[in-house]
């Protein structure tokens, strides 16, 4: 293999507005409204960087696709992940666990977005 099997992830919500404000003031970004390619679906795209090391993905809300709960966890890199922890609740979101050690891979913390969809931050530091 010579890539990384992820390429692209999808987040979904049910409010974009508050989905969105969530994760620009928890990661400290801005997202960017892509042209949906079905009709009544809501797309914005994490920032990319193309042909660098990753993956990107988005936030979607899509009639019949409900958020939270849905078994799998995206992790956003952090240069320390206990700085977009401890903004988390402040945008509406919940710690589920604070900042810990996994080994010789870096630390994690988990939280649960404004929808209901837990993600991981990931730092080596």
């Amino acid at each position: 293999m010579t890539n990384n099997p992820i390429v692209w992830f999808e987040i979904y919500v049910q409010d974009m507005e508050r989905a969105k404000k969530f994760y620009e003031s928890v990661l400290g970004l801005s997202l960017t409204q892509l042209e949906s390619p079905i009709p009544g679906m809501e797309i914005w795209s994490f920032p990319m960087l193309e042909n660098a090391p990753g993956a990107s993905g988005a936030l979607v809300r899509m009639e019949g696709k409900p958020s939270g709960g849905n078994g799998t966890l995206v992790y956003f890199s952090c240069a320390d992940c206990s700085v977009e922890a401890s903004r988390v609740v402040a945008s509406g979101g919940q710690i589920f666990r604070e900042k810990f050690p996994i080994g010789q891979y870096g630390f994690i913390a988990l939280v649960i977005d404004t929808e209901g969809n837990m993600i991981g931050l990931h730092s080596m530091e």
